[in-house]
């Protein structure tokens, strides 16, 4: 926190945070010195004073100051004793004496007042000093004597005149008793001649001049303020100068009496030649019970004891009156001192604290002076029935042994435990004490019966206290279940323990033990009619022998509890970790379930699963056909080394075997899967290699189909003439209408046949209606919308074996990951709700580690992904740097205003993103595009320079000069008529490639063949499907959030083939969008090495936290 000094706070501010009336007021204050003290605390940056107020009273005042930031203090709030209580006239003298004064320091009294002094001239503030107090300040403080730092010389010390009366009491509860006699308290001061009352009275102590010893004044202000408290009467215009301490209903009166005679006030008599009272003792009543004097009666009478007195005789005492309903002091006098005295003006009565309450009833006998008869026929009707109340009241006792109270034993805690069936138990709780020879039995809780009157209260609590009970015992009576094993096992032997309890068992308990060491699970499957896909699973689990029905220990595992309780007492913990692990396993399989019910069922896709349920315990029975799926995956890694077929004509490099070998696999068993490879690792080529052995072990098979997009569809005819002339290769460039003919027509005796993505949307009927040996969908992440009509119609195609190759499965959510695998694997997770719930949304929004482990485990035997740093290090390497330029001031200015007018309108739209996708990505285009050149949005801004355009133009010379060529790709296809405009004014040759070109052929081949140097690229149309590895530079003019798009353009350089180090620039416009979509393209790509490559970071789509974070 900024530190902040009384000097940075200006009278303004004061007069800012008060108001104009109050600072007026507080002005007047100062001026007229009504701040007596004040000290500044720094730490707190709080100023602490006493102002005096109009009627000569002192409030406590605070203000507490803060950081502007500016060099100003500001005024943050005032605090007062007074009625008003914040930021009152004496908060603002007290902030304006400080501001005027030249210093202030700790315990600094009746500072100078210099600026109020000489209004005419005023003088600036001057900084405050805060100055620490020496050493001699301190101990000078210490040492002072108590009435040299507050009182005057001449202070008068003050008492408590004490006068009885038979008057009213104060509480209406009590004025039917008008004779009782009362104790009335006043304040005196001394005088010359001895004690006198003046005007003083116990509302005005509030010493303003310093006339009376102030801590006389302060105790005697806080024993009346005590009194008021408790008042129903009191008014504040109330002058009381006579308070009835009989009425004090509390024994803090006698604190507050204790606190008084420590400072030195007395205790005094109306008439002076009385003097002072005697100290107050302690006492005590009690009752004592003999025989009369005749012998036919006993006789109860009240005996009061004084601590000072100990064992020796009583006081000829006579009590007058008690103080307080409740009785906790006594009002009492000498009886020769009372026969002697003519009235009460003239008794020296006394005081006694009484060191336990005497209640009304005992007061009444105490002050009525006669004992109570009873006779001597009812003699055992009192002890059985009336000592047990009486002992609450008072002591009792009999000083001439005429009376023996009966003996008293106990408490014992008394348990009576009554077992039933099913784990039932009946607890009945109570407290057992012998009446001399006779048992009584009370409840636990104390209750308004006789026999509770011989209870102990406190040994009661006592024993209670030690046994440590937990609440539910002692509040309840019947337990079931796990209740009665906890009570049996672990609380019913510690209670049998303890001296003080008495355990009665009823029933008969079962042998409850814990039986977790003999827990086994068993695991199976069985094969259901007409299905091939799913089986179903079974579950058996057995506790020392016995089966366990698996329903009862899901649903306790499911509920959370820490036990399972059978039938015949044995138990077992559910948090055994093979039980927990059971029950993760078991949500999954449930989850991923298309239709869930109480069966479990298991799909052949899903061996990591059966894998952790097998490591859990024994496996039992399986179907013959899942045996075999399962044998088949557990295979994957270690499979058949199948041959390449001869018919390749290409040296496969060992990754590419290897993934031709997983590839034969999958073939083999009628699996689909994912080939992941990074670009460039030859996909295409393993592939191929594929087809050509599953042509050469049947040659008789259906065509194999391979869709992807448009500019790569002519590549696999070039591809397969190069590495597998033997196949016979069709591709179907335009629909079947245009075509004239029917696909069977086009198709002919072709073993592959290759078309476009849109062609295979638009002619789905067709090619639904014929027999395929295999599907192959090149850059699948075409199909990555689960809702796209190009996603259903992949599902719907009918293949025995479905393959999808891409370098980025998934792009910007696991969801995509989703749609492929249910293409190529359909029974590994077949709900697209239940993924999203179980692995998706935890994983993308929780960063759920353990979720994201478990689905890497589920996939891995059906993609496969290599990256080239691990299988292709004689690949050369790629060096990526970032340049960074500076818009030129004119388009600056040009981009801020823009900036500035999407913010707002798109953080108005962003909280329905769905609604306002179109507009939101509208604005985002906008500013990329202005980022790159600003007559890209607006013409009349065409003149502008862009800065981007001159650092490429930088850079190319330098390249073209040393034998390099230059991939140029750009989203904006604008953009890139711009950059060609630049090289035609500079002369550099150039190729150029969109998607309006259509001889991409011959583009390419002029490239290739080396006829210019440089091949500017719209992203979209060139980003897939290339090998550009003539290429050593590439450029990448503007970012997108999408790091897989930007991948896949710089692998058509980097890539099998490539013999020289490739250098990537990413041109980003310094303080723009750009920089913010580059951090959003980090967070991205993290999410792909989560799941793909196992990393270790998370991300998500695009949405709306992402946009708001594009304009922060």
């Amino acid at each position: 926190m900024k530190s902040v000094s009384v000097g940075d706070l200006s009278p303004a501010e004061v007069r800012r945070a008060v108001g104009a009336a109050t600072y007026a007021k507080g002005l007047d204050y100062a001026r007229s010195r009504a701040v007596r003290s004040m000290w500044w605390d720094p730490e707190a940056s709080v100023l602490h004073g006493r102002v005096r107020g109009r009627l000569e009273e002192f409030y406590e005042t605070m203000v507490q100051l803060s950081s502007a930031g500016d060099g100003r203090a500001e005024y943050v709030r005032g605090e007062c004793s007074c009625p008003v209580r914040f930021d009152c006239k004496h908060a603002a003298a007290l902030a304006l004496e400080a501001i005027a004064s030249a210093a202030v320091a700790p315990a600094v009294a009746q500072p100078s007042l210099p600026s109020f002094r000489q209004p005419a001239k005023p003088k600036p503030p001057r900084p405050v000093v805060v100055r620490p107090p020496t050493w001699e300040d301190s101990l000078g403080l210490l040492l002072r004597p108590k009435a040299a730092a507050n009182d005057r010389a001449h202070a008068a010390p003050l008492a408590i005149e004490l006068t009885l009366s038979t008057g009213l009491s104060s509480y209406p509860a009590e004025r039917s008793a008008p004779d009782r006699i009362r104790l009335l308290g006043r304040v005196v001061k001394a005088g010359q001649t001895g004690w006198i009352r003046g005007n003083l009275s116990w509302s005005k102590l509030s010493n303003p001049y310093g006339e009376l010893v102030a801590a006389h004044a302060q105790v005697l202000k806080e024993l009346y303020a005590s009194y008021n408290s408790r008042r129903t009467d009191v008014s504040y215009a109330s002058d009381d100068k006579l308070i009835m301490l009989s009425d004090f209903n509390t024994e803090q009166l006698w604190t507050l009496l204790d606190q008084a005679l420590a400072t030195g006030v007395r205790l005094v008599y109306s008439k002076k030649r009385q003097g002072d009272l005697d100290p107050y003792d302690s006492a005590e009543f009690s009752l004592d019970v003999t025989n009369d004097a005749a012998g036919d009666a006993l006789l109860v009478t009240p005996v009061l004891r004084f601590a000072a007195d100990g064992d020796g005789p009583a006081r000829d005492s006579v009590p007058l009156g008690f103080v307080g309903s409740e009785g906790h002091g006594l009002i009492w006098a000498d009886r020769t001192e009372l026969e002697a005295s003519p009235g009460l003006a003239d008794l020296r009565f006394q005081l006694a604290r009484l060191s336990r309450p005497v209640p009304p009833g005992l007061q009444q006998t105490v002050l009525a002076g006669q004992g109570i008869r009873i006779p001597t026929t009812e003699a055992a009707r009192f002890r059985a029935e009336y000592y047990p109340q009486l002992r609450q009241v008072a002591a009792v006792s009999s000083s001439d042994g005429s009376f023996s109270p009966p003996v008293v034993s106990g408490p014992q805690l008394s348990i009576h435990a009554e077992y039933g069936d099913l784990h039932e138990l009946d607890l009945s709780w109570s407290w057992l004490y012998q009446v001399d020879d006779l048992p009584v039995r009370v409840p636990l809780e104390p209750g308004p019966s006789e026999l509770g009157l011989y209870r102990d209260p406190d040994k009661e609590y006592e024993i209670l206290t030690g046994l440590d009970l937990p609440e539910e015992f002692r509040s309840e009576t019947s337990f079931r279940g796990l209740e009665t094993m906890q009570f049996s096992t672990e609380l019913l032997p510690r209670l049998a323990a303890q001296p003080d309890v008495d355990i009665v068992v009823s029933g008969t308990p079962v042998d409850y033990r814990e039986a977790g060491d003999s827990l086994t699970i068993a695991v199976s499957t069985s094969a259901p009619a007409g299905t091939t896909d799913w089986f179903d699973l079974g579950i058996t689990i057995t506790v020392e022998g016995a089966k366990v029905p698996f329903v009862d220990v899901f649903r306790a595992l499911t509920a959370g509890r820490s036990y399972l309780l059978l039938a015949n007492g044995a138990y077992f913990s559910l948090d055994k970790p093979e039980l927990q692990t059971l029950r993760t396993l078991i949500d999954e399989a449930r989850a991923l379930q298309d239709s869930p019910g109480d069966s479990l069922k298991i799909s052949r896709y899903q061996v990591g699963l059966w894998e952790e349920f097998e490591a859990l315990g024994v496996v039992g029975r399986q179907a013959k056909a899942w045996n075999l799926q399962l044998t088949a995956l557990r295979s994957v890694d270690s499979a058949v080394r199948t041959e390449l077929p001869a018919t390749i004509h290409a040296s496969l490099r060992p990754y590419q075997v290897d993934g031709f070998r997983w590839l034969a696999f999958l073939w083999k068993f009628g699996l689909g899967g994912i080939l992941a490879d990074d670009m460039g690792l030859g996909k295409t080529l393993q592939t191929l290699a594929l087809i050509a052995h599953a042509k050469a072990t049947e040659a008789s098979l259906a065509p194999f189909l391979i869709v992807a997009p448009t500019s790569v569809v002519s590549n696999w005819p070039s591809e397969a003439a190069r590495f597998a002339p033997g196949l016979k290769v069709v591709s179907i460039s335009d629909t079947l209408r245009r075509r004239g003919q029917t696909l069977d027509e086009a198709i002919g005796d072709a073993d592959v046949v290759v078309t476009s993505y849109t062609l295979l949307r638009l002619d789905i009927d067709a090619y639904a209606d014929r027999p395929w040996s295999g599907l192959v969908l090149d850059e699948a992440q075409y199909a990555k919308n689960h809702q796209s009509k190009l996603y259903q119609c992949c599902r719907r195609l009918p293949a025995p074996f479905k393959l999808a190759i891409t370098g980025t499965p998934m792009e910007n959510n696991l969801m995509e990951l989703w749609s492929l695998l249910s293409i190529t694997s359909p029974g590994l997770f077949p709900s697209p709700k239940r993924f999203d719930e179980h692995y998706a949304r935890p994983i993308e929004k929780q960063s759920d580690s353990e979720r994201l482990a478990q689905l890497r485990r589920r996939i891995k035997p059906l993609v496969k992904r290599r990256t080239k740093e691990q299988v292709a290090a004689d690949l050369p390497a790629k060096q990526e740097q970032v340049i960074e330029v500076e818009l030129q001031p004119r388009h600056r200015k040009l981009y801020q205003t823009h900036l500035q007018r999407e913010r707002q309108k798109i953080l108005g739209l962003v909280a329905d993103l769905d609604k306002n996708r179109f507009t939101i990505f509208r604005s985002l285009t906008l500013l990329r595009q202005l980022s790159l050149h600003a007559g890209l949005v607006d013409d009349s801004h065409s003149g502008l320079p862009s800065a981007k355009i001159e650092a490429l133009m930088e850079q190319l010379p330098d390249i073209i000069g040393g034998g390099h060529r230059a991939v140029i790709f750009s989203q904006f296809t604008s953009f890139l008529d711009l950059v060609r405009q630049r090289l035609d004014a500079d002369g550099v040759e150039y190729c150029y490639l969109d998607g309006s070109t259509r001889n991409r052929p011959d583009v390419l081949a002029r490239f290739k063949d080396g006829d210019a140097p440089v091949f500017l690229i719209s992203l979209k149309a060139g980003g897939v499907g290339l090998n550009l590895a003539e290429a050593d530079y590439c450029f990448l003019l503007d970012p997108w959030w999408n790091p897989a798009t930007e991948a896949q353009a710089v692998d058509r350089i980097h890539r099998i083939g490539q013999q020289r180090t490739v250098m990537v620039y990413r041109l980003i416009a310094k303080d723009t969008i750009e920089q913010k979509v580059m951090e959003l393209k980090e967070r991205k790509a993290a999410l792909f090495a989560s799941v793909m490559d196992e990393g270790n970071a998370f991300g998500a789509g695009l949405d709306a936290d992402d946009i708001r974070g594009l304009f922060s």
